[in-house]
């Protein structure tokens, strides 16, 4: 992997892992592009995730410590309650990730028709939001098991994490800025134990990708996941996602088309 693919690959994980267009699915069509192999990119893959892990982390800095805070109290309070809905929306992805991690695997290898479909659906998600009820509420813990079970989808590439999170939470009722606030908290348990889990099994060390475009990637990763992030809040704080309905519509059409005239 040369200097500049790895820089193009980190500003896409950076910008789509936030932006409600799939991080997974542009990924995989920033590598048929490329002409990078799936199977060559593991390590990179988990570099980069870290990275906008570490850019949830920044943004989030003050409501992780008060979290945190809170919950080393050991005591039943306001962050202990937010922590435990946490752990209840890593339930199904925790489970699809267990039960399915091969099948899983083995839809990350340059499908590019899949992730059309799959961007024509987080469309289509993202467009029915903007008839969402605006009705205030809070994320309860039968609504983060719900929200749970849209983020267990977004293992397909093309349907977007935070896409199908908060649209799923904007479509119950949930507060806009509250909705956005837990879909990039909830990220950070499944995405750290991927990672450690990739780590433990030795996915790191037979890396066919060298320390330079590794780092390049993590550091671009890293500060556009930070100003996406950032962004993407305010996006959500203001009802403007109908826009990215429409560009994932027109990605995934034009997907679909690439697929089969020129794949």
């Amino acid at each position: 992997m040369s200097l500049l693919e790895a820089i193009l690959l980190g500003i896409i994980q950076g910008l789509t892992e936030f932006l409600p267009v799939s991080s997974s699915g542009h990924l995989e069509l920033g590598k048929s592009l490329l002409g990078i192999e799936a199977t060559s990119d593991v390590t990179f893959t988990v570099v980069v995730h870290g990275a906008t892990v570490l850019s949830t982390i920044v943004v989030f800095h003050r409501d992780i410590f008060d979290l945190i805070k809170g919950v080393l109290q050991f005591r039943w309070n306001e962050p202990t309650d937010y922590v435990v809905k946490i752990l209840i929306s890593a339930i199904p992805v925790v489970a699809i990730g267990l039960l399915f991690k091969e099948e899983i695997e083995s839809l990350f290898s340059n499908n590019v028709l899949l992730v059309g479909c799959m961007l024509l659906i987080t469309g289509g998600m993202l467009a029915f939001t903007y008839y969402a009820p605006n009705e205030g509420k809070e994320v309860g813990k039968s609504k983060a098991f719900l929200i749970g079970i849209a983020q267990a989808f977004a293992v397909l590439p093309g349907i977007s994490r935070s896409g199908s999170t908060i649209a799923v939470a904007l479509l119950l009722g949930v507060d806009k800025k509250k909705a956005a606030r837990f879909s990039f908290l909830m990220v950070l348990i499944p995405i750290i134990g991927a990672n450690a889990k990739d780590i433990l099994d030795g996915g790191l060390a037979s890396s066919s990708v060298s320390t330079i475009p590794l780092l390049v990637g993590f550091f671009a990763a890293f500060i556009f996941g930070v100003l996406a992030c950032q962004w993407m809040i305010a996006i959500v704080t203001r009802g403007k996602l109908i826009h990215f309905a429409y560009y994932c519509g027109f990605v995934g059409f034009g997907s679909i088309v690439a697929h089969f005239i020129f794949l």
